[in-house]
């Protein structure tokens, strides 16, 4: 059965409960799934400052439970805000288009409750982190599953009794339950241990948005490492993908029509069905999608920008611009991705 989580009335995302803190609810495994049993109280969500290690949380958009593992400073660069003034020197996302400058912002390292994850696959991965494998073959990647990079605006916090509140195989190997702290779920020293080891291939610096027609695409590249191949340097990232439906019209993405540019000075053109083998329909009920792919270059940096065909009820087609992106590997590296060996 679908997991139904009523929001109370005047509690979303960046305001406040109207009323008494109410209850987050979801259905028992019964094969109808009208019987809802209580799975925390909602808190009003931070206006200001970040949310801890451990705070639980349900997704505003996708309406997974989840928990806070640590979070990330980010530069929002966001093209549907002009900036009035653009220094020379400004670290600034753009290619031969107008300039854009980078605010920081909040995202989070997160936990996906396994429990949701079959409800959320038709609307986002949750294989949202992969590495690179660490053997010879120098193509082979690992995902580890129900991990995501949450915006602090998608927070939904709650509060739970439950010492195991979150279903997941790294939820106790990475937290452990204090009832001394606010929240209740503490880091354990393999957690701690975890992010200094794979900070480069976990932190995420750069969130690109742009939308066009009323469609938002949100970019994050993530840089996943080097391998040697046939006497070359091969660069590999990721990137997470984000559509967004503003409006109530349905619409359906079609096609994919990328371009990226490598510093070794080749441009390569990529057109295809859809992405990552489905044609995803954006409407009112499930506005947004979400979605991981990867990308290699013979070049330690590149960009690539592109654009998504969307088509509407009557047939017409429009295209949604990609915002542009870098691809920059980290200078400081040093040891290979690291998996979830102790």
């Amino acid at each position: 059965p679908r997991a139904r989580v009523p929001c109370p009335p005047g509690l979303g995302a960046g305001s406040g409960p109207a009323n008494p803190p109410s209850c987050l609810s979801a259905p028992r495994n019964r094969p109808e799934g009208k019987v809802l049993e209580t799975v925390g109280v909602f808190e009003a969500p931070k206006q200001h400052g970040k949310y801890e290690t451990g705070q639980l949380f349900l997704h505003s958009v996708f309406g997974y439970r989840g928990i806070v593992l640590f979070p990330w400073q980010a530069r929002l660069y966001d093209r549907d805000v002009a900036s009035p003034v653009t220094e020379k020197n400004e670290n600034v996302a753009g290619h031969g288009s107008k300039e854009v400058k980078g605010k920081t912002h909040t995202y989070y390292q997160v936990l996906i409750d396994a429990r949701d994850c079959p409800h959320i696959s038709q609307r986002s991965q949750t294989e949202a982190v992969t590495f690179l494998a660490n053997h010879d073959d120098s193509r082979a990647l690992y995902a580890i599953p129900g991990l995501d990079y949450v915006s602090h605006e998608d927070i939904l916090p709650y509060s739970s009794t439950d010492q195991v509140p979150i279903q997941h195989e790294l939820f106790e190997r990475f937290l452990m339950y204090d009832q001394t702290k606010v929240p209740p779920f503490v880091a354990r020293d393999t957690l701690c241990a975890w992010q200094e080891k794979n900070h480069p291939w976990l932190e995420l610096s750069d969130v690109h948005r742009e939308t066009t027609e009323n469609i938002r695409v949100t970019v994050i590249p993530f840089y996943m490492g080097m391998r040697e191949a046939q006497n070359s340097h091969v660069y590999w990232w990721r990137y997470c993908i984000r559509l967004e439906n503003l409006d109530s019209e349905v619409v359906q993405l079609r096609e994919r029509h990328w371009r990226i540019f490598s510093l070794s000075g080749t441009l390569e053109t990529v057109r295809g069905r859809g992405v990552v083998g489905r044609e995803p329909v954006l409407s009112k009920e499930q506005p947004a999608f979400q979605y991981s792919s990867h990308v290699s270059l013979q070049a330690s940096s590149g960009h690539m920008w592109g654009t998504f065909r969307f088509e509407r009820p009557d047939g017409s087609h429009f295209d949604v611009r990609i915002p542009p992106f870098s691809l920059e590997s980290n200078k400081d590296e040093k040891t290979p991705p690291s998996g979830l060996h102790w």
